[in-house]
């Protein structure tokens, strides 16, 4: 009797400390349980008209949406991760073809408004959706000592945290105008009914709702994984995130190869289904966003990078580039290119987290700040029956101005019930050249941002902490001009 006590004793210490340890895997536990991955299904997309529409049909629209990437990621700059030597020769041509906005901005310093901006042409905070979802769990695991037990008291189940069906999105608009639209990749603007792709204008869908996902199961013999076991977010993401996908608002399956692979191919699938009509695609890649896995035949091609977290990062990128290769031939070769207008922008800057110094190279700051590091990115437009090769302008623009100058571009209106903050970009750079003077506003509860004229201001409220930069000289955020310039600092406050 005694023994089994003891026993129990044991089984009970024994537990409690597992699960002192161990309690943050728990969340992926239970959505396995409840909502069980399939094994792999073929997916088929609607098939458009077998003959052109009509010869005055407007643009097809391709927006590339990437995951965190960094500003120095890739070559266009004249840097590039690993010192230059990964190439990203697919993502340059989308500049050096069409136009480069040197001072592109995010939407916000994190994934979920950024997308929400980006599909409304509003801040984000206008539409409610100020933040990035997470649940409870994942906020104690990254906040540590930080973490205030009470600010999760009712904190309403994450799922239903999105983009209000009350704004009105890209899609909704363009379906009047006869475009089939496809989201593919990440979604992160809700997982609700009501929220999902098809529920915000999409006329189909293939992706993940969450965040994040695996990008090959951890043991496949295909990848190679770089856990960072120094970040508190990267050892959340691995026990808790699935490989799989959804169709439209299927059950979850497995996909049959690497998400990027798999999302770049499907993409090409879309563009030959639509070929004959207007379509828009959005295409959200979730590479290189953490977990970090390269597909191995990429890792093993860059064997002269000696530091493994970078090697596998930079996997990622060779892979991304790899496939935005193939999309573009897939415009070239089904006879849409030239009447195709190509967006490509990050939803915000390299994150910190991932270990790596130098991503955002030569700004400041990461991902979840709002210094340039976190929301200053690439930011091209190809469209080569409009816009002559080698373009560029300088006057800030942002991911607002995407909406915008995508309605223009297909002879859609601005919606006039509602304040809308994006412009179009290529009336300002190319139709009628002149500069474009407006404030940009980022926003995080009590961290404040504007920018105008070059000048900008980040207040954060709960210290009356304030940076005062002037980016037309100071572009690098080295100094700070709050205490030098008091009328700027009033003017940019009001």
């Amino acid at each position: 009797m005694k023994k089994l006590l003891v026993i129990t004793v044991l089984i009970i210490i024994t537990g409690g400390w597992l699960f002192s340890q161990y309690w943050y895997y728990l969340p992926g536990i239970i959505s396995r349980i409840v909502n069980p991955v399939g094994e792999f299904q073929e997916v088929t997309w609607q098939q458009g008209p077998t003959e052109p529409s009509s010869n005055d049909r407007p643009p097809n629209i391709l927006v590339i949406v990437v995951d965190d990437l960094g500003f120095n990621d890739i070559t266009f700059y004249g840097g590039g991760i690993a010192h230059g030597t990964v190439p990203t020769p697919n993502i340059d041509a989308i500049a050096r073809q069409g136009i480069h906005f040197t001072n592109g901005y995010a939407g916000n310093a994190t994934c979920a408004p950024s997308r929400a901006a980006l599909l409304t042409g509003r801040f984000a905070t206008r539409s409610g959706f100020e933040f990035t979802p997470a649940i409870p769990e994942f906020a104690e695991l990254t906040a540590g000592d930080g973490y205030l037990a009470e600010n999760a008291e009712n904190y309403p189940p994450t799922e239903t945290l999105g983009l209000p069906g009350s704004e009105i999105t890209l899609p909704e608009l363009l379906k009047d105008r006869g475009y089939h639209s496809v989201a593919l990749g990440k979604w992160h603007l809700g997982e609700a009914e009501g929220f999902r792709p098809l529920d915000q204008g999409f006329d189909e869908f293939l992706g993940f709702l969450s965040g994040a996902a695996l990008f090959l199961p951890e043991d496949d013999p295909n990848t190679v994984n770089s856990k960072q076991d120094f970040d508190p977010i990267d050892r959340f993401l691995w026990p808790n995130l699935s490989y799989a996908v959804r169709h439209n608002n299927s059950a979850r399956f497995k996909p049959d190869s690497h998400m990027t692979d798999y999302f770049s191919r499907h993409a090409v699938r879309v563009i030959e289904a639509n070929r004959n009509r207007p379509f828009l695609l959005y295409l959200a890649y979730n590479a290189p966003h953490t977990p970090l896995q390269s597909e191995k035949a990429d890792y093993d091609a860059l064997a002269h990078i000696p530091n493994h977290i970078e090697r596998t990062y930079a996997g990622m990128l060779r892979g991304l580039d790899r496939g935005i290769g193939q999309v573009l031939d897939a415009l070239e070769a089904n006879g849409v290119a030239d009447n195709t207008i190509v967006f490509f922008t990050s939803d915000n800057g390299g994150a910190g987290y991932v270990g790596l110094p130098d991503l955002n190279k030569p700004y400041r700051g990461w991902k979840i700040s709002f210094f340039e590091g976190g929301i200053h990115t690439p930011y091209f437009i190809r469209w080569p029956e409009r816009i002559p090769a080698g373009s560029e302008y300088d006057s800030a623009v942002a991911h607002v101005d995407i909406f915008s100058t995508v309605l223009a571009a297909a002879g859609v209106p601005i919606p006039g019930d509602r304040k809308i903050d994006g412009v179009d970009v290529l009336d300002y750079a190319l139709n009628n050249p002149r500069p474009l003077r407006r404030p940009l506003f980022w926003r995080s509860g009590g961290y404040k941002v504007v920018q105008h004229d070059g000048w900008k201001l980040q207040l954060q409220e709960q210290n009356g902490k304030t940076w005062l930069y002037n980016l037309n000289e100071d572009p690098t955020e080295q100094t700070n001009l709050s205490e030098s310039h008091p009328g700027r600092l009033a003017e940019l406050k009001e």
